[in-house]
């Protein structure tokens, strides 16, 4: 399994919703790990399943992104809410290597999301854990960082 980078089509394509009844769990589990496995190879805090060649609406998050226990697997994430306030910060991506974007982001959100016995929870968060799963989730809906350049003429 390795990163794809742009302009692979697959990231510029939204991912197929996972329904967990017709879906081997066991595979998605797998999935999951190798994943991770990827993410921390490359040093990263969030990977999305097209970023590791599969089109299923999957991310994982590193840890440290949110000071958590341990990596969160989100399976089917949608925001639901998200503040008013914004800010600006600098976003990298490992299917852009070497490219750093400011983005502007909602501060903080809150999603819904599933686990893999398919009960859904909800996840109310900020700062950076809000900042990374919000660019997962883009990439769940076939979005990268250059989409969110703005230009002023």
């Amino acid at each position: 399994m390795k990163i794809i980078t742009y302009p692979n089509p697959l990231l510029q394509t939204r991912s197929q919703e996972i329904n967990l009844v017709d879906f081997d769990v066991k595979k998605l589990r797998k999935l999951a790990r190798k994943m991770i496995k990827l993410m921390n190879k490359h040093k990263g805090i969030g990977l999305a399943a097209p970023q590791a060649g599969e089109s299923l609406r999957m991310c994982v998050i590193n840890s440290k992104a949110g000071c958590l226990l341990k990596d969160l697997i989100l399976i089917n994430p949608i925001i639901i809410e998200r503040s008013m306030e914004k800010n600006i910060k600098k976003e990298g991506c490992l299917s852009l290597p070497k490219v750093q974007i400011d983005v502007e982001r909602p501060m903080w959100i809150k999603i819904k999301t599933i686990d893999f016995e398919g009960r859904s929870f909800n996840l109310e968060t900020g700062d950076l854990l809000a900042r990374v799963i919000q660019h997962e989730i883009d990439h769940l809906d076939g979005m990268l960082i250059i989409d969110h350049i703005t230009y002023n003429i």
